[in-house]
């Protein structure tokens, strides 16, 4: 049970926070972070017993997701990064949490969009001059780190999750 435990309780939150910053640092969430993400909700779906059934449920609501964001990548309104995580974490949340899920995401990056369209508004501060991600982030022609926001938005969702509501046996 120790296993499932540390898989359920620090895997995802883990991979959240470092995709979360790492689209801030470097403006790309990297594949590794999602393929992660799928090889551990696989790992404890088996180590828990999880039914066909909602296997099945949750891998619905990744591939709904993944199209949904593949539509929206491709029109290039998100990155890459930001689609494949967005279907990764619908595959650990499934249709259960997915609206809630959603809603933050909506709220934190519309916070964020605004935030980051302000201290871009202002010139860059003498303490930030030196650092190669803050130039990045302050180019009136970069995107936003939308990441920050899903992440966040998982880690608001997760402990409502299935996952953190299993009682061990």
């Amino acid at each position: 049970m120790l296993v499932i435990d540390t898989v359920r309780l620090l895997l995802f939150p883990a991979m959240m926070a470092f995709a979360a910053s790492s689209d801030l640092l470097t403006m790309t969430i990297s594949n590794r972070v999602s393929l992660i993400l799928l090889a551990g909700f696989f790992v404890l779906a088996g180590l828990t017993g999880m039914p066909a059934e909602t296997l099945g449920i949750h891998l619905g609501a990744a591939l709904l997701v993944f199209a949904a964001t593949f539509v929206m990548f491709a029109c290039g309104w998100i990155g890459g990064g930001d689609a494949k995580l967005a279907a990764a974490t619908a595959l650990w949340l499934g249709f259960d949490q997915l609206l809630t899920y959603f809603v933050w995401a909506s709220l934190f990056g519309g916070a964020l969009t605004y935030l980051i369209i302000r201290f871009r508004a202002l010139p860059l501060p003498s303490y930030l001059s030196r650092q190669e991600w803050a130039w990045r982030l302050h180019r009136l022609d970069a995107g936003v780190p939308y990441g920050i926001a899903l992440a966040a938005a998982a880690l608001m969702v997760y402990p409502e999750s299935a996952w953190m509501t299993f009682a061990s046996p």
